[in-house]
């Protein structure tokens, strides 16, 4: 079965947009979007993918990754 890896701090780092900065323009708390950025949660709320995506002006695709295990 695969899994959906979260590509998150590779999308900031090309934005050059702090873990801070991001938080209080998509309205989530730090500890939340950084549990999003090192892939320590198991949902997300497609209103939060949607502000993430529209602040970082990219596509959900850009930020989430399904990978197949072998």
């Amino acid at each position: 079965m695969g899994k959906i890896i979260l590509r998150l701090d590779r999308v900031m780092a090309d934005r050059k947009i702090s873990l801070n900065e991001l938080a209080d323009k998509v309205g989530v708390s730090n500890v939340n979007l950084s549990k999003m950025k090192t892939g320590k949660i198991s949902a997300i709320r497609f209103s939060t993918l949607e502000a993430i995506c529209e602040v970082l002006e990219c596509q959900p695709g850009d930020i989430l990754e399904y990978s197949r295990e072998e």
